[in-house]
């Protein structure tokens, strides 16, 4: 009885180990970017991909689950090509951003984009929609998307590709040039945040940690009093007046 006892003990032990292991993993980012198949036909889901929890925001073919910041509607400003969303118009006084239909609190976005030369826009999260506000970064983070290298001007680290704009510079210095595809993820697990851009981590940082308030509190967001005051909200693609696509857009919610 007794080396039953421990036995069973034993394999107890060795289920909640594992269990433990696999909740961890799960919300790990590089094991969250593995999930994705970046050789699967643009803008599906493979049974794999879907059984680990992911979902399409975007068909390819249609804007549902998308909306303008601010409106009821999609924007004219906005169309699909080639399968991919992109913006038709330059932006201007009011936003021209377009926004997902439900918020997300803890999850996982992965998606592709591809830039023209020059081009600049963001993907921004944790979105709060008011018409207090005008543009969706007056509240949300902003993974930077910007051809840096073909920029008519100079550019602070912090303004560069894949950085959190205005906050953390991005580890990743290079990035496929105007015309071709980068792969980006953005894992918001708790306050723990993490921006990939093709395969490496380009910014992880601790949102309300010592370091992030002396940088939300010294800089560009000091004049912005909600900027990073919402836990939960919209993400939200960047109409900045220039032409970028995005396409593949998956999101796997980590509550």
């Amino acid at each position: 009885m007794k080396a039953d006892f421990l036995k069973n003990a034993v394999l107890l032990l060795i289920a909640v180990l594992v269990a433990a292991c696999s909740e961890k993993s799960s919300t790990d980012p590089m094991v969250l970017y593995n999930e994705i198949d970046r050789k699967a036909e643009p803008n599906t889901l493979t049974s794999r991909e879907a059984k680990k929890g992911w979902q399409l925001l975007f068909d390819g073919k249609t804007t549902n689950g998308w909306r303008g910041y601010n409106m009821k509607e999609f924007p004219d400003c906005w169309a699909i090509e080639d399968g991919a969303l992109t913006m038709n118009t330059t932006g201007g006084a009011e936003s021209q951003d377009i926004i997902t239909t439900r918020k997300y609190r803890n999850f996982a976005l992965s998606l592709e984009y591809k830039l023209t030369p020059a081009a600049n826009s963001g993907i921004m999260y944790q979105v709060e929609e008011d018409t207090i506000y005008k543009f969706p970064y007056e509240t949300g983070p902003e993974f930077q998307v910007i051809d840096h290298e073909g920029w008519p001007e100079p550019l602070e680290e912090w303004q560069k590709n894949a950085a959190n704009y205005a906050m953390y510079n991005s580890r990743v210095k290079s990035y496929n040039p105007p015309g071709e595809w980068n792969h980006a993820m953005l894992v918001v697990n708790g306050n723990k945040v993490t921006q990939i851009l093709n395969g490496e981590i380009a910014v992880e940082y601790e949102k309300y940690s010592d370091e992030w308030n002396k940088l939300r509190n010294s800089g560009k967001w000091n004049d912005y009093p909600d900027w990073g005051k919402f836990d939960e909200g919209y993400i939200a693609l960047q109409n900045h007046g220039t032409k970028v696509w995005y396409r593949n857009i998956k999101l796997k919610v980590l509550d």
